[in-house]
């Protein structure tokens, strides 16, 4: 496998990821029964511009690109160095995504682990993240990578 780098993600990769990130999640949220799929989208893009006043700029996030030592850019990682409901001492992974056409090459896994060094190195002493049930090659790569369920939601369907 090839190594990979992180670098800072640019504006106008940020402003892209932004719409391509809006979508899938709104997608992950209707399929999960949390979100009406007519407006999920308005939702998400207005719950990352709560999330990220000043866009690529906003203080105490990172938005890490994965690039291969050919130049290739094959993953992306979004990063609050702070945890959204105030865990001590643990940095937030908001998202991590490698691309589709070169995915079950270990770059997930490598790119999990820049993020873990960036973090570390930060000070922080522990990184968490939230996955949606359904994503089972997600769940596998996280538990082989040493994460461990702290939370966790159930829901079932009633009939009425």
């Amino acid at each position: 496998m090839a190594g990979i780098t992180t670098r800072s993600m640019t504006p106008t990769e940020f402003d892209s990821w932004q719409q391509e990130l809006a979508r899938e999640y709104a997608e992950e949220q209707v399929a999960a029964g949390n979100w009406e799929a007519s407006t999920a989208v308005e939702r998400a893009l207005a719950e990352n511009a709560r999330l990220l006043p000043d866009g690529v700029n906003t203080s105490r996030m990172m938005f890490l690109v994965a690039v291969l030592d050919d130049g290739t850019t094959v993953g992306r990682a979004w990063v609050g160095r702070d945890h959204p409901r105030g865990a001590p001492d643990t940095a937030f992974l908001w998202d991590i995504e490698i691309h589709e056409a070169v995915r079950g090459r270990g770059f997930g896994r490598a790119l999990l682990a820049a993020v873990e060094e960036r973090v570390a190195a930060e000070g922080v002493g522990a990184l968490e993240l939230n996955v949606f049930g359904s994503n089972v090659t997600a769940i596998a790569l996280y538990e082989r990578s040493g994460y461990r369920v702290v939370t966790q939601q159930m829901r079932k369907s009633l009939q009425r």
